[in-house]
């Protein structure tokens, strides 16, 4: 039986982990606890400091306590400005009334001719004046008051994004002290008092104390034959497990990328974050092969050929032969050898290019 498998070394870590960063920039003012320490969700971790936000915070409400004394102010002026409106109308409404009585008056006159026509067609075009200025007096009261009630909703408007914003800078001030947002094992903490950090800045971590993974940093030359689902096996105090794929990291850094591997089955009693283990990574099925011991001669040759040792073992010929998958302990043989033929298998540098080897 052939399986093909790399080894590899893999971490544990544990099933999830949240980090701490700085949602805002600032000096390092006080830290609460300590890297290593069981925190509960909502504990204070640390504080930052940050000047410039406070002052922001103190601009922001000097400047909406101005906007609201301008609002106030405003519709103060518009109140006095709608009672003097009211009290032009209410006179013009007046003497329209006696420039009305007049004319009525001088109708009965004019008939009676007492008056001059002049005096007659005058009183008439002031009450037609005064009409047209009541007219165009209320035009002005209905214009005056449709922008004063915009002008009214366009302050509120800012008043309100005004304070809206303030509220966020406050939240932003709140950002400040570094909460723990779930319970779990501080098990990093990057702060130093009076250090500064920047924003978005990696302060620490926490991780969920309620599982493992193993996570396998893999040769960028397995890229394309690693999928989700492959296999594992590794042995831990006297006992065998098995781990498989559950995520692909694609980054490669340094021709390496990353797996999450999680446990097929129970997990190992006893791990601690930090521990390492040899994870033999199955990259096939098992299947049945005639296997050769992989050993030096492959880097020698390329696995083009061998040296064949003859039924008495006293002398070994050279053979082209046609082998296949491989891992740390076994060649698969695809063409060559036959089952129960022996071969070296130790360097075959020293040999040359001799085509035949006599043992002694």
């Amino acid at each position: 039986d052939f399986q093909e498998y790399v080894p590899f070394t893999g971490t544990v870590v544990p099933v999830s982990t949240h980090y701490l960063d700085a949602i805002e920039g600032g000096r390092v003012d006080t830290v609460y606890l300590e890297a290593g320490t069981y925190v509960e969700r909502g504990d204070r971790i640390l504080e930052l400091v940050n000047t410039s936000l406070l002052m922001d915070v103190m601009y922001r409400e000097a400047e909406i306590f101005q906007q609201s004394n301008n609002l106030r102010n405003t519709r103060l002026t518009m109140e006095r400005q709608g009672l003097e409106m009211q009290r032009q109308l209410l006179e013009l409404e007046h003497e329209i009334r006696m420039q009305r009585r007049i004319v009525e008056s001088n109708v009965s006159l004019a008939e009676k001719q007492l008056i001059s026509s002049r005096e007659f067609e005058e009183s008439k075009d002031e009450l037609h004046y005064l009409e047209r200025k009541l007219e165009l007096t209320r035009q002005t009261q209905r214009q005056d008051s449709t922008f004063r009630a915009t002008q009214i909703r366009q302050l509120e408007s800012s008043l309100g994004r005004m304070e809206r914003n303030l509220e966020l800078v406050k939240k932003n001030m709140e950002n400040l002290v570094i909460k723990a947002p779930v319970s779990g094992h501080l098990t990093s903490l990057d702060a130093e008092v009076g250090e500064s950090k920047e924003r978005g800045e990696r302060l620490g971590q926490i991780d969920i104390l309620e599982g493992f993974k193993l996570r396998v940093p893999i040769d960028e030359y397995y890229i394309s034959r690693i999928t989700t689902g492959l296999g594992g096996t590794f042995d831990y105090s006297g006992r065998s497990y098995r781990a498989m794929i559950a995520k692909i990291y694609p980054e490669v850094l340094d021709g390496r990328f990353e797996v999450d591997m999680a446990f097929d089955g129970p997990e190992p009693r006893g791990i601690r974050r930090g521990q390492t283990f040899r994870i033999k990574l199955e990259l096939g099925e098992l299947s049945e092969a005639v296997m050769v011991e992989a050993g030096a001669f492959y880097a020698s040759t390329g696995g083009r050929w061998v040296y064949v040792l003859d039924d008495a073992g006293e002398t070994a010929r050279k053979r082209a032969v046609h082998l296949g998958r491989r891992n740390i302990e076994f060649v698969e043989v695809l063409g060559g050898l036959e089952p129960g033929e022996r071969i070296i298998v130790s360097s075959y540098d020293a040999f040359g290019e001799a085509e035949r080897l006599v043992l002694e």
